[in-house]
């Protein structure tokens, strides 16, 4: 199991209460996984399925490895206008 630390921003910070969140991985998991773990562990979450996440401060795909000591960072989806 790797433990990893999650940045949140925007009403993702306000849904979970915290800039930040501790998630506990089997090795080898994604980033989709980890969104799926965030959303189990907070329940305000549940219906955010599309976030923009970010691994070592780079813009990342769901299916991309959660690195052991990487910077992850979930951000909504924004539009612009």
């Amino acid at each position: 199991m790797t433990k990893c630390t999650v940045l949140l921003f925007a009403r993702y910070a306000d849904l979970a209460g915290a800039p930040s969140i501790e998630v506990e991985l089997p090795e080898g998991a994604t980033l989709g996984d980890l969104w799926e773990r965030i959303r189990e562990m907070v329940p305000a979450l549940r219906s955010e399925s599309r976030p923009l996440l970010a691994c070592d401060r780079a813009y990342a795909r769901p299916e991309t490895i959660v690195p052991a000591g990487g910077e992850i960072a979930a951000f909504p989806p924004v539009s612009g206008g």
